[in-house]
């Protein structure tokens, strides 16, 4: 009894236990269902959960209303797209993860064993980690609001700064989503009419390439994961507020873990895409990948991010 009294109430204690079920369950239902897309159906939840568990003052509930914005956004991005089914285990799996088990990424990992412990270590235990650290900037708040030493309780001027940053790549990843689901959709009914009409009405411009390249892609290519990496950095500047200007503490891992994330798998993504279409290659040395250049921010501003580019 006296363990559980300990535990009890302690977000610590409560968010591994947390992280730890969402692993075991991830790994259970993917491997059973054969569907490695689990971890993906709780990313927009789970961070959220663990930011209300650190509730405990106006900055730890701030932020928990912030990851919430984020969380209900994004769920339903990923809801729209298929994600969600019944039962629960079912749903759109990532493309990509049939490409790694079929050892486009590392060789070995056609080998049965050594795919179900990538699903376990990588997959299931990683990820789940991962989501749990981006969100300890709450924790770190949690702290500071729970010590008698002086530390900000109040909020300041960073935690504005830090809200209006994230509320604004939360409607910066929108915008790429809402353009990215406008055209896959409108994509795949032109193709699909092409396919009735036996060709006669064809695919011009990015339709026919099979990409968005005008829009805000037009400026960079990833805009979605560029804004999902910007929001867990800005994230972090709230525990920067609680520990008087501090500029770094441990939460700050979870961020640089997200970004060298996006940069692995942002890398594999553009391989397969530039298989599956030839314009892409060109594509990519026109635009950055997840930060803008000077050009094309130029042409953000000039052009309304409508950049259509040549020979694309």
């Amino acid at each position: 009894l006296m363990g559980v009294k300990e535990f009890d109430g302690n977000p610590y204690n409560t968010s591994v236990l947390v992280c730890a079920f969402a692993t075991i369950l991830t790994f259970v239902a993917s491997t059973l269902s054969g569907n490695y897309s689990q971890v993906d159906k709780i990313w927009s939840i789970i961070p959220a959960i663990y930011a209300w568990i650190a509730v405990c003052d106006a900055r730890t509930l701030l932020m928990a209303c912030v990851t919430t914005i984020w969380a209900v956004r994004l769920t339903w991005n990923f809801n729209r797209r298929g994600g969600y089914k019944w039962p629960p285990w079912d749903g759109d799996e990532d493309y990509r993860w049939e490409e790694i088990q079929k050892g486009h990424f590392i060789t070995v990992l056609k080998n049965p064993i050594a795919w179900h412990l990538f699903n376990f270590g990588f997959i299931s235990l990683y990820q789940n980690l991962l989501l749990l650290w981006i969100a300890c900037p709450s924790l770190v708040a949690y702290t500071a609001a729970s010590k008698c030493d002086g530390t900000t309780k109040n909020l300041v001027l960073l935690d504005y700064i830090a809200t209006i940053l994230c509320l604004l790549f939360v409607v910066m990843e929108s915008i790429a989503d809402n353009q990215q689901y406008e055209f896959q959709t409108e994509k795949y009914r032109r193709r699909r009419q092409q396919k009735n009409t036996n060709g006669s009405q064809e695919l011009n411009g990015e339709y026919l390439d099979g990409f968005k390249s005008t829009g805000i892609f037009g400026i960079v290519r990833k805009p979605n994961y560029a804004a999902e990496q910007s929001i867990w950095i800005c994230f972090y500047l709230f525990s920067i507020a609680a520990t008087n200007g501090k500029l770094f503490n441990w939460s700050s891992l979870g961020f640089v873990l997200l970004c060298l994330l996006f940069q692995g798998s942002g890398a594999f993504t553009e391989n397969l895409t530039q298989k599956k279409y030839p314009k892409y290659k060109q594509y990519m040395k026109q635009v950055p990948l997840y930060v803008p250049t000077p050009t094309s921010l130029f042409l953000l501003v000039n052009d309304k991010g409508k950049t259509t580019k040549k020979n694309i």
